[in-house]
């Protein structure tokens, strides 16, 4: 399968090159600009310090901005099961859209069908797992919320790019907002942690509050019809369903 690409590179990245080896995320972004014009710029400005390997616009082009082979500065402050600051270890993905506050809007069919004939190459290529292909928010929930909850997971999934439930709809709103016992929050907490979210915070210190960041989080990915913060039974069968596939 072949791209048609454009090149407007990002100084946004480690000058030393990786092994591909190293490559074992893919995680992607929304630009939450206002205009694609202001986010590419921002992206190709040295003062940034903000970078990207690729940048798919609304119309669905493809734009090139740090090879493969260098590490460009799109996740931060980081994690992913035993990884931490992922830069080193991703390859990321930009995808146009002003985000939540801007007037965050939904994805266009030819923006997400770049978007899945770029993944597909980069996941050959690189051997890249299905539970490793996330949103910013997961690797970063304390500070992030892209690519939001409009982001078409399912679709993705439909087409073998990271991982869904298989969970019936009517039985999922049948079991929403019910309320869950503090064994079944604790255990909820312990399989986020197990699934690969990251326990702790640098930047937030209230547990508390990193808490309720942490399982909207998971709601904007997994259950974008109800991201208040609270563990409900529906949200306890979506990730026990989710941990007994991922691999």
């Amino acid at each position: 399968m072949t791209l048609k690409t454009r090149e407007i590179y990002s100084p946004s990245f480690d000058a030393q090159r990786r092994k591909n080896n190293k490559i074992k995320f893919l995680i992607f972004h929304y630009t939450g600009m206002k205009n694609e014009k202001e986010a590419i710029k921002r992206l190709s400005k040295i003062q940034s310090g903000v970078g990207t390997n690729y940048f798919i616009k609304r119309s669905g082009e493809i734009v090139i901005m740090v090879p493969d082979s260098y590490t460009a500065w799109h996740a931060g402050i980081s994690r992913w099961e035993k990884y931490k600051f992922l830069n080193k270890h991703s390859i990321g993905v930009e995808i146009s859209n002003p985000g939540h506050r801007f007037g965050y809007l939904s994805f266009p069919k030819k923006q997400i069908n770049s978007l899945i004939k770029l993944s597909r190459i980069l996941i050959k290529k690189y051997k890249i797992k299905k539970k490793y292909i996330l949103g910013h928010s997961d690797v970063a929930p304390d500070r992030k919320m892209d690519p939001g909850e409009k982001f078409p997971w399912k679709i993705l999934y439909k087409n073998e790019i990271g991982i869904w439930h298989n969970l019936k709809n009517v039985k999922l709103s049948s079991i929403r907002k019910k309320t869950t016992s503090i064994k079944e929050v604790n255990l909820f907490m312990k399989n986020l942690s197990k699934f690969g979210y990251p326990r702790k915070s640098i930047i937030v210190k209230n547990k508390r509050k990193y808490k309720k960041l942490l399982v909207k989080a998971f709601q904007r990915r997994f259950r974008a019809e109800l991201i208040d913060g609270k563990i409900d039974q529906e949200c306890l069968l979506i990730l026990n369903d989710l941990l007994s596939k991922k691999a």
